[in-house]
């Protein structure tokens, strides 16, 4: 792992939560972006080199929708950078974690993903990053 890269939130409205974050940290989020595929749509904000990452769920199946209807609003997980994911996937894999997918997937943010179970780190919930825009080792 490189360094903590965001810190996701769960939040029920998205456009409510970006202002109560915006005048918490005094400054506005800049970007939203939807990811389909998880059935969230994302908030950033950035406050000294780490991000927050606010998560509504846009489906009422989606991860995001189950764990606010379980826990309530609140930190949903940490994000770690890796430098590559693929070897990271298999590093933890082998250390005994357990890996919610076994392949990486798109996520927001230009990031390939994949979370770890939270079973397997102490009931948080982690999630391993590459920025896409890095050059990928061929083997």
């Amino acid at each position: 792992m490189e360094k903590l890269e965001h810190i996701g939130i769960a939040v029920k409205n998205l456009e409510k939560s970006n202002l109560l974050f915006a005048k918490l940290l005094g400054k506005p989020h800049y970007k939203i972006e939807e990811v389909p595929s998880e059935g969230v749509r994302t908030s950033f904000f950035e406050l000294g080199g780490i991000k927050i990452e606010l998560l509504e769920a846009t489906k009422v199946n989606s991860p995001i929708a189950r764990f606010i209807e379980k826990r309530g609003e609140g930190i949903h997980h940490l994000a770690f950078e890796v430098t590559d994911i693929d070897k990271s996937i298999q590093d933890y894999s082998e250390k005994g974690f357990t890996l919610l997918n076994d392949q990486p997937k798109a996520g927001a943010d230009n990031k390939q993903i994949v979370f770890m179970h939270p079973k397997s780190t102490n009931g948080v919930l982690v999630e391993l990053c590459e920025d896409n825009s890095q050059t990928k080792k061929t083997t």
